[in-house]
C-alpha cells in the first residue's frame, strides 16, 4: 500500500492556468511540485518553459507583456501580506504598494492594454481597490474603499474605469451588485443590481479598445445566467436560454467575435458551451468531466477555468476524478488538439453522480465510487469547504488514494455549494448548520442501502468549512461515524471569529450571529462525541486559526475522548505533493488502527509533519 500511496503524489500536475490580459497569447502556468506550487510561463502553442526560479501561488499572474509575475508576499501562505512584481529571472523585485501595511487580496486584474492593475485589499479598515500604474511600475491610487464586503475589482480595457462586486447596500449578506468607478477620480459611473431577485457578479469587460460593456451573471431566475451591460448607456442584454435547467455561468468572453464562453451545470454535471451574442445561439464545445472550478473565496472566481485564446479559438482546461487538469484547444469545427497532456499518474477510477434526497426533499449532489475488485474495508466521506465552492469531477490525490487503499470514497454537496441555484447556495445561512447536517445524515442513507457507511468503519473529512462539517458532524451524528479526519477546521466560532482576518471576518459575523454560535459549533457537542478524532491545523493560517480548535482539543481529551491535534508549518491552503502524501498517509493509518480496535492518540505514530 505504501508504494502506491507514494506513486500516487509522485508526478507533479497541474493546478491552474491563469492567462494573461492583452493580444499576446501568454499564461501563467501553476503546477503542484513536491515542495509546493511553481510556475512555467507558456506561450501557446508551444510547450511551457522552464520552471520560474522562485515559488508561486495559485492566484499569481503574468504581466501583458511577460516581464513579470505579480504574486501576494504572504510569508509562505498566511494570505496577509503585500504585492510584488518578480522579473522571470527572479533578479528584480517591486513593492507595488509601498508604505502600506500588510492586507489580505481578494482580486487581481490587469487591464487589456496592460496599463494598470487592479487590487482589490482588505485590512482592518475594510475593502479597498486600488489601481497601479504598470508598464512601467507607479503609486497606487485607492478608487473604492468601504468597511463592508466588496470584491473582484476588474478593468477596462484602457484602466479608464473598474468594476466591483459591492454589498454595502446590505452588509453582511453576500448578494452583490456591480458598481463602477472611474478609475482616474474613483467617482461612482454606474450601478447595476437586480435586487431583491438576486446578486449580480462582474466576470469581465471588452478587451476592445473604446468598448465599456461588461459580461456579468445574474440571478433573476434563481439559477446563474449571462448577460451583457453597457455601463455609460445602461443597456442591457440578458441571456436567458430558458429551455437549459440548472445554471449558465459565463466563464469569459471573446468580444471581438461577440462569443461568450460559459459553464452550464445541471445537477452537478458539467457542459462547457458558447453563445453566440448576435442571435442568442448556443453550441457545446465539450461535455464530459469538469471545465471550470469555482473559488468564491480567495484572488480569482475559480481555482481554474476555460478560456478565450486571443485569436478566439476555446481553450479548455478540462479534469476528471481519474484524469489530471489538462489543456485542449478546440476549434469553430469541434476539432480538439491538446496542448498540455495530464500529469502521468497511476491509473484511477471514475465516480459515479447521484442525486440523494435529504430530509426536507431538496436534492443534493453526491459522487461515489468503490475499490476495484474487493469488498470496501470502509466508507470515507468528503466534504468540501467554503461552504460556497463545489465538489466537481476533477483529478484528487487523495480520493483515488482512498481507492487504492481499499476504501469506498465518496464526496457531498451539501446545501451551501454553488452552482446549484441561488436557494441551494444560500440554503445554510441562519439554521445552525442544521441543513448541512441533514445533507450528510441523506449522503450516509444511500451510501448505506448501497451496502456501504456501516458505523464501525465509516470516517467523515473535508478542510476549512469542511472540517467545521467533519467535527458538527462527529458532534451532532455521532451514531454514524468511527473517525473524522479535520484539516484547517473551526471547532469554536465564538473565539475563532474574533482572531480571523478581516476579509472574512465580516461575513462570518453574520452568517454565524450570537445566537446561532453555540449551536453551530462543534465544541457544543463534546459530550455526545464517540468517534477518534484527528485535527490538522496550519500554523500561521489566519482564516481558521489555531485557537478555534484548541479548546476543542483540550476538553475532549480531558473527557477521554481520543483525540490527536497536528500543527503543520504553513496557512490555510497549503500546496505541495510531500505534505499531501503525509497526511494521506497518517489518515489511512488511523483509519486502519480504527478497524483494528485500536485508539488514535496512543498510536506511535511518526512524528507531526511539515508542509
Amino acid at each position: 500500500m505504501t508504494e502506491t500511496l507514494d506513486e500516487r503524489f509522485a508526478a507533479p500536475y497541474l493546478l491552474t492556468v491563469r492567462p494573461a490580459a492583452g493580444a499576446d497569447d501568454l499564461a501563467l502556468v501553476v503546477e503542484n511540485h513536491p515542495e509546493g506550487a511553481r510556475g512555467r510561463i507558456w506561450r501557446a502553442p508551444d510547450a511551457p518553459g522552464e520552471l520560474l526560479p522562485f515559488d508561486v501561488s495559485t492566484g499569481a499572474i503574468v504581466t501583458p507583456d511577460g516581464r513579470w509575475v505579480v504574486d501576494l508576499d504572504d510569508g509562505g501562505g498566511s494570505e496577509v501580506g503585500t504585492l510584488v512584481a518578480l522579473s522571470l529571472d527572479g533578479s528584480e523585485r517591486v513593492e507595488l504598494t509601498p508604505g502600506r501595511e500588510p492586507y489580505v487580496l481578494r482580486g487581481i486584474d490587469i487591464s487589456s492594454d496592460g496599463s494598470a492593475l487592479v487590487a482589490t485589499v482588505v485590512d482592518e479598515e475594510g475593502f479597498h481597490v486600488l489601481v497601479i500604474p504598470a508598464a512601467p511600475w507607479g503609486e497606487p491610487r485607492v478608487v473604492y474603499s468601504n468597511p463592508v464586503e466588496a470584491w473582484f475589482g476588474l478593468g477596462a480595457a484602457d484602466a479608464s474605469l473598474v468594476s466591483i462586486d459591492t454589498t454595502d447596500h446590505n452588509p453582511g449578506i453576500r448578494r452583490p451588485l456591480i458598481t463602477v468607478v472611474d478609475a482616474a477620480t474613483g467617482e461612482t459611473v454606474a450601478k447595476l443590481d437586480d435586487l431583491p431577485d438576486g446578486p449580480v457578479r462582474a466576470v469581465r469587460f471588452s478587451s476592445v479598445a473604446g468598448d465599456d460593456r461588461l459580461l456579468l451573471n445574474t440571478e433573476r431566475s434563481g439559477f446563474s445566467r449571462p448577460a451583457v451591460w453597457h455601463v455609460r448607456t445602461g443597456e442591457r442584454v440578458d441571456f436567458d436560454l430558458p429551455e437549459r435547467a440548472g445554471e449558465v455561468i459565463a466563464l469569459d468572453w471573446h468580444a471581438a467575435s461577440s462569443h461568450i464562453l460559459a459553464l452550464h451545470v445541471d445537477g452537478g454535471i458539467h457542459r462547457l458551451i458558447e453563445i453566440d451574442e448576435a442571435d442568442g445561439s448556443v453550441r457545446t464545445v465539450l461535455e464530459g468531466g469538469s471545465f471550470a472550478e469555482p473559488d468564491v473565496a480567495n484572488l480569482h472566481p475559480f481555482y481554474w477555468t476555460s478560456y478565450y485564446a486571443p485569436s478566439g479559438v476555446v481553450r479548455a482546461l478540462r479534469s476528471s476524478w481519474d484524469v489530471p487538469l489538462h489543456v485542449t484547444e478546440v476549434a469553430a469545427d469541434g476539432a480538439e488538439t491538446t496542448l498540455i497532456e495530464p500529469a502521468r499518474v497511476p491509473a484511477g477510477q471514475p465516480l459515479s453522480s447521484t442525486l440523494v434526497t435529504s430530509a426536507d426533499g431538496t436534492r443534493v449532489q453526491l459522487w461515489s465510487g468503490r475499490p476495484a475488485g474487493r469488498e470496501p474495508l470502509g466508507t470515507i466521506l468528503e466534504i468540501h469547504g467554503g461552504p460556497m465552492l463545489v465538489a466537481v469531477d476533477h483529478y484528487n490525490p487523495s480520493a483515488q488514494a482512498w481507492l487504492d487503499a481499499g476504501f469506498a470514497y465518496a464526496s457531498l454537496n451539501y446545501r451551501g455549494s454553488v452552482t446549484f441555484g441561488r436557494a441551494f447556495r444560500e440554503g445554510f445561512w441562519n439554521v445552525g448548520g442544521d441543513r448541512e447536517i441533514e445533507d450528510v445524515a441523506a449522503a450516509i442513507a444511500w451510501l448505506r442501502g448501497q451496502g456501504l457507511a456501516d458505523p464501525s468503519s465509516t470516517f467523515i473529512t473535508g478542510a476549512s468549512y469542511g472540517g467545521h462539517m467533519t467535527l458538527l458532524s462527529v458532534g451532532r451524528l455521532p451514531e454514524l461515524f468511527a473517525g473524522g479526519f479535520a484539516h484547517v477546521a473551526v471547532a469554536d466560532w465564538s473565539v475563532t471569529i474574533d482572531a480571523m482576518n478581516p476579509a472574512v471576518r465580516t461575513v462570518w459575523s453574520s452568517w454565524v450571529p450570537p445566537e446561532l454560535v453555540s449551536r453551530f459549533s462543534a465544541i457544543s457537542y463534546l459530550d455526545d462525541v464517540t468517534a477518534s478524532v484527528w485535527i490538522n491545523q496550519g500554523s500561521i493560517d489566519t482564516r481558521t486559526p489555531v485557537i478555534g480548535v484548541q479548546g476543542y482539543v483540550d476538553r475532549l481529551h480531558a473527557r477521554g475522548g481520543d483525540v490527536l491535534l497536528e500543527i503543520f508549518e504553513g496557512g490555510h491552503e497549503p500546496t505541495g505533493l510531500e505534505g499531501a502524501v503525509r497526511d494521506q498517509r497518517r489518515m489511512q493509518e488511523l483509519a486502519l488502527r480504527t478497524l483494528a480496535g485500536q485508539r488514535w492518540d496512543s498510536a506511535d505514530l511518526a512524528p507531526s509533519h511539515e508542509h
